[in-house]
């Protein structure tokens, strides 16, 4: 059966409201841990996730950093409208670059009481900063099918984007989170190691991990290696219709550096541990790249990226992945790249046979999401038991919640 013919009904639990978690635990590395591997479940804290995970392997994290995507602005009126940027306008290369813009950007948005914001019309907000006015301007310069296209303008110009939406801005903490953003949100929605600003959603496996995790790692000869995926609202997009084949699938901003691919080569006959399943979609997605390098070797930086069914639908039989990670790496060396940056609209569903992750960290996810189906591709049909066990054992779910270890189901792991 081709994936696109996989019923979402068949992906489907019972997720009480009041097992939805709304605020973290004190202590990140307190979440409860499950661990699926070889069909036995079994069950610990995240502190000590170092004794479950094989010696001398590979974890990989995506280092993104949660903006202040949520802009609040009032009208004269007294009327609020919710600015919620989902990503940059397609004149940037990439999320780094208009992060950076200093004075006016332009930026693919959702708009909460758009009929209230009239054509024409300019929204302007006034803030202190360093104890002077920072002032901010907001105008619709196009209307799409399922976004806004809106240009920000702001004083002191020489604030970067990034900069006036931290001053500006509040962190966009998930819809199924039925409270208002609190400060301690801006830390605690948020990994001790993100870096790179550019995500709507924080990659909420890499929530719970800390100084101390990082250190029992390294005692295991465990290394770490980090990639980066910007999450976008995407993330929370219900799959609505019958079959996964009439959803579509939101394209993400990634980066990978060259020294993570050799790394990852390095590692391909021992152990790979994803954290989190956007992590585990940047590294699958790098042999797709190479796939298509294989066959295009000439295809242009521009035009190299994966597309939502590129998996199932690319020739790649008796291609290793060392030979299709090589050949990604040849390539970036062609042109001249330290660094591969592009988009990606990998999905990965039952059927699909990952090809460099072996185990995978994450949270548990809502019912009849592309992120649930991603859980199922790495575990199996036990998908079921695992959840099964959470709910009747007191989990935490969801992005605040608790979490799991799967190790593949068809793999060494």
């Amino acid at each position: 059966m081709h994936p696109k013919q996989i019923g979402i009904s068949d992906y489907t639990y019972d997720l009480p409201p009041d097992r939805i978690a709304a605020y973290p635990l004190p202590t990140r590395d307190e979440s409860r841990l499950l661990i699926y591997k070889q069909h036995s479940i079994t069950e610990d804290v995240y502190r000590n996730i170092a004794t479950h995970l094989p010696k001398d392997s590979l974890m990989i994290f995506n280092d993104t950093r949660v903006i202040e995507a949520r802009l609040l602005f009032k009208k004269p009126t007294g009327a609020f409208i919710e600015i919620f940027c989902l990503e940059p306008h397609e004149q940037y290369k990439d999320v780094t670059t208009a992060m950076l813009q200093e004075g006016k950007v332009y930026w693919k948005c959702m708009i909460g009481g758009a009929s209230k914001w009239k054509h024409g019309m300019q929204l302007r907000k006034e803030i202190k900063h360093n104890g002077s006015n920072l002032s901010l301007s907001a105008t619709i310069t196009e209307r799409r099918s399922d976004s806004f296209v809106v240009e920000f303008t702001w004083t002191p110009s020489n604030l970067s984007f990034a900069s006036l939406l931290h001053e500006a801005g509040l962190i966009p903490l998930p819809p199924y989170i039925k409270r208002e953003t609190e400060n301690s949100d801006a830390e605690r929605y948020q990994t001790v190691y993100a870096a790179e600003s550019g995500s709507v959603a924080a990659p909420t496996a890499g929530l719970h991990f800390t100084e101390p995790i990082f250190h029992s790692l390294k005692e295991k000869n465990i290394r770490t290696a980090y990639v980066t995926l910007h999450v976008g609202a995407g993330t929370f997009k219900p799959v609505k219709s019958a079959t996964i084949g009439e959803h579509s699938m939101h394209a993400e901003f990634m980066q990978v550096n060259a020294g993570t691919i050799n790394l990852l080569l390095e590692y391909l006959d021992k152990s790979i541990t994803a954290v989190g399943t956007t992590s585990l979609r940047t590294i699958e997605s790098l042999y797709w790249l190479g796939i298509k390098i294989i066959h295009q070797p000439n295809i242009s930086p521009d035009d190299l990226i994966i597309l939502q069914w590129d998996a199932y639908e690319l020739p790649a039989q008796n291609i290793s992945t060392a030979t299709s990670l090589n050949a990604l790496l040849e390539w970036m060396h062609q042109h001249d790249l330290s660094s591969l940056i592009t988009r990606t609209q990998l999905l990965i569903v039952p059927g699909y046979q990952l090809k460099i992750a072996t185990a995978l960290v994450t949270n548990f996810h809502q019912p009849q999401s592309t992120l649930l189906l991603l859980v199922a591709a790495v575990a199996g049909e036990k998908w079921k038991d695992i959840y099964d066990h959470a709910l009747q054992n007191g989990f935490r779910f969801l992005s605040y919640g608790d979490g799991c270890l799967i190790f593949d189901h068809g793999c060494k792991g």
